[in-house]
């Protein structure tokens, strides 16, 4: 009980000093909310294009209404399947591929017991991920050509990057060697707060590696696991339209082209903004129900655990 009292004792002098002195908050949290305003929430208004025969000379204002024909013209058209399905595939599938390599990393890190030789290992894992996305586009598209290296490896003269039956591989493993080693920072932060005595008790008991790594190390890891696979899987939709783009020609084009793309080529190649925008917000609502959805599943598997 006394405990409990001076817990709300200080809770009252912190509430007394922020009453006090709200001059200070307010100068250091305006700029902050008027850039989350300006830049977040005014855009919003952008919407009402998906809803219009939108022109640019009228405005939004201006602009004929027209319900939900935009929506309606997408999703009779040709490509909506080939769209959708290159979208979900392109993004489970990294998903399903991408998910482990960070934690694996993590854990064969912590089993690192020479601080020099770890240093060195997380160098070279994090610095794919300073590399800038179309550098990378500019070398797969080297190492993969007719007289790159992997073909002179291999004594063929095969153009990956025309494939479209290869593009999917090369954009999820290069996205796995780029960003797994940075995604197993936070897991490896994780690992690190273990305490080293339960390790050396499962040792002492005689447990193996795989025990020791199921009865400790996964346990740690278990609530970001949850909630990174929450995040990722909200973002299915969302895939990374950079490397896509750029990794995109005329010949891949059929397995390559995904939402993302084509709101860019509808938008700004061709001009017609209220249906690119319509197919944006389609695939806005998507990501959000996927978000709630998935974390909707999570917690009832995982006990209650979920965002």
């Amino acid at each position: 009980m006394q405990h409990d009292s001076k817990d709300y004792s200080g809770l009252r002098l912190k509430f007394r000093y922020i009453r006090n002195n709200w001059q200070l908050y307010v100068i250091f949290m305006l700029p902050a909310f008027a850039l989350t305003v300006l830049f977040k929430y005014v855009p919003m208004g952008g919407i009402l294009m998906a809803f219009q025969n939108y022109s640019g000379r009228l405005g939004i204002l201006g602009s004929k209404f027209i319900g939900l024909e935009n929506f309606r013209r997408f999703f009779s058209s040709a490509e909506f399947w080939r769209l959708m399905g290159n979208t979900l595939k392109l993004s489970v599938f990294s998903l399903m591929w991408g998910f482990w390599p960070p934690i694996l990393l993590a854990l064969l890190l912590s089993r690192i017991k020479n601080a020099g030789l770890k240093q060195k290992m997380q160098l070279v894992l994090y610095a794919p991920n300073f590399i800038s996305t179309i550098v990378v586009a500019g070398m797969l598209f080297v190492l993969l050509s007719p007289i790159g290296p992997l073909n002179r490896v291999m004594g063929t003269t095969i153009n990956f990057m025309t494939n479209p039956g290869a593009f999917r591989t090369i954009y999820i493993s290069s996205g796995i060697w780029q960003g797994a080693g940075w995604a197993s920072i936070i897991y490896t932060a994780a690992l690190s707060s273990v305490d080293t005595e339960l390790i050396d008790a499962c040792a002492i008991d005689g447990a193996s590696l795989w025990q020791q790594i199921k009865n400790v190390d996964i346990p740690a890891l278990q609530p970001i696991m949850v909630v990174q696979f929450i995040l990722a899987a909200g973002q299915i939709m969302n895939i990374g339209f950079e490397k896509a783009l750029a990794l995109q020609i005329p010949m891949n084009r059929i397995a390559s082209e995904i939402i993302p793309t084509y709101v860019y080529r509808q938008g700004l190649e061709v001009g017609d903004y209220g249906y690119s925008t319509a197919v944006g917000l389609f695939n806005a609502i998507i990501n959000v129900i996927l978000l709630l959805a998935v974390n909707h599943v999570v917690k009832t598997l995982n006990e209650g655990q979920g965002l």
